[in-house]
């Protein structure tokens, strides 16, 4: 073909960016679209980042600087809890006021878990279909899962209800289904999730439902969602089901966003999250997003208030080129374009969802998720422009990895080097501990002190003596930069 010919020809000339800027071989016209419209969110994002960042530095410079504390880690990591978490320990009037605009978030997390066991039972019925002799599908699961089935287009209307106007989200997910390459996570074949951009405000696309403690708007899915109620814990508490899930392989258990657990209370018609449930719920968000806090701590010269501003920086693998193998899947270079906006902030919090050692990217099947977050720990401790930026490690998730080595799964299948040590949590995290911290030493520019924390930042009690703790040292920092104390 003649695009293939020139494309050829490019690369015999010595033209340094062909390899990289060349589309794939064999690329459908469906692939090809997805491809864009994956370069033209990369592209939305990094621009977000540049006008958000340059208008903060603009508005430092005419009073005092706040503190500024970094979130970073691969998506569900645990970045956006950690944020939920900082909001509801020092400003909990704005944690509550954004309360009923979650519940919207958790009926979607809802149904989508319902979804994919849906999809499980479609495939288990294609099975046994083939091979009547062996039925792994009954006629009562199949009942539920007519009865059920309304509930996939309830899932389309939450997905709107949470997208701006214009969005061109349902378009992107719709080409990725078509051309079966991964827009967002898509687990057993279900629609990619939705995906908010970090500089909409969704919670005032809910303003307009006055929720209150005593009395919550009855709306239409929460209304389906309670009339179904008896299907869903059916669903959920079948064994039958829970055999299909294990035979594909699939644990919704350790999923973010799970709400199975707990059918009585959220398909309740006067349904009103908790605290723990905002803390569980799970929505994508990509960009920059930006929470400004009041904090005051005590010291020598009495009771001192700054104020400080945490950012999310969610969807890092969107900075990355929609296929990566072809510059290696050098994450660094996506890093270094946003590291000059960053290189001012008093603290990184880095998270690693230790859990993830048996998993793979779903935007990039071909890696580790343990090693991914190796790579991008190993970028940002480099980095000289952060030479100076404290840097906060969270081993996050250990209360899924100690289930999934409980269970038998064997962390060395994953990780080599991990050799003949015991197949326990202690011993695995000790080891993830001991391997991140000599990267830490190894890599950074200048001496550094190591903070690691062992987490699960949907614990909100332990979580929270470790944000007290992060707290009380950064504005210790801060003040002795600022040459307040002594």
């Amino acid at each position: 073909m003649p695009s293939k010919v020139r494309r050829r020809r490019s690369l015999e000339d010595g033209d340094p960016f062909a390899l990289i800027l060349a589309p794939p071989e064999g690329e459908t016209p469906e692939q090809r679209d997805v491809r864009l419209l994956l370069e033209k969110e990369a592209k939305q994002i990094s621009d977000a980042i540049d006008e958000q960042l340059s208008r903060e530095r603009q508005q430092d410079k005419k009073g005092t600087k706040p503190v500024k504390v970094l979130l970073l880690g691969q998506s569900e990591s645990g970045k956006s809890t950690t944020l939920k978490n900082f909001q509801l320990m020092y400003d909990p009037k704005a944690f509550h006021a954004e309360r009923a605009s979650w519940r919207t978030v958790i009926e979607l997390n809802v149904v989508r878990s319902i979804h994919v066991i849906l999809e499980v039972i479609t495939r288990a019925e294609r099975l046994t279909q083939d091979d009547s002799s062996d039925p792994l599908v009954d006629q009562e699961l199949l009942a539920l899962k007519r009865r059920l089935s309304p509930l996939i287009h309830v899932e389309e209307v939450l997905m709107q209800r949470l997208m701006p106007s214009g969005s061109d989200q349902s378009d992107a997910a719709r080409l990725a289904q078509i051309a079966q390459i991964p827009y967002t996570h898509k687990p057993g074949g279900v629609k990619g999730e939705v995906t908010i951009n970090s500089t909409t405000q969704w919670k005032d696309l809910f303003s307009r439902d006055k929720y209150n403690e005593e009395s919550a708007e009855r709306d239409a899915t929460g209304v389906l969602l309670h009339t179904h109620a008896n299907d869903l814990k059916t669903l959920w508490g079948s064994s039958k089901v829970q055999s299909l899930l294990i035979q594909q392989n699939i644990r919704l258990q350790e999923a973010a966003g799970f709400f199975l657990d707990c059918l009585d209370e959220v398909t309740s018609l006067d349904y009103i999250p908790s605290d723990d449930h905002i803390l569980r719920a799970r929505l994508k968000t990509l960009g920059v997003s930006e929470h400004r806090i009041k904090m005051t701590s005590g010291g020598m010269t009495g009771s001192i208030s700054r104020d400080w501003r945490i950012y999310d920086v969610g969807g890092h693998r969107s900075l990355v080129m929609a296929y990566p193998d072809r510059i290696q899947g050098d994450i660094g270079r996506s890093t270094a374009a946003w590291a000059p906006y960053f290189d001012d902030m008093h603290s990184i919090i880095f998270l690693c969802p230790i859990s993830a050692f048996d998993q793979v990217l779903a935007e990039e099947p071909r890696v580790n998720r343990l090693a991914d977050s190796v790579n991008l720990w190993t970028t940002i401790v480099s980095n000289k422009l952060l030479a100076k930026t404290n840097i906060i490690l969270f081993l996050n998730k250990t209360d899924i990895m100690k289930s999934k080595l409980e269970s038998g799964i064997r962390f060395v299948d994953y990780v080599n080097s991990y050799g003949k040590r015991p197949n326990d949590f202690e011993s695995a995290s000790s080891y993830l501990r001991k391997k991140f911290g000599g990267l830490f030493k190894e890599k950074s520019p200048s001496p550094r002190v190591f903070y690691c924390h062992l987490t699960t930042v949907t614990d909100r009690k332990s979580t929270q003596l470790i944000l007290a703790n992060i707290k009380d040292q950064l504005m210790q920092r801060y003040l002795e930069d600022a040459s307040l104390l002594a």
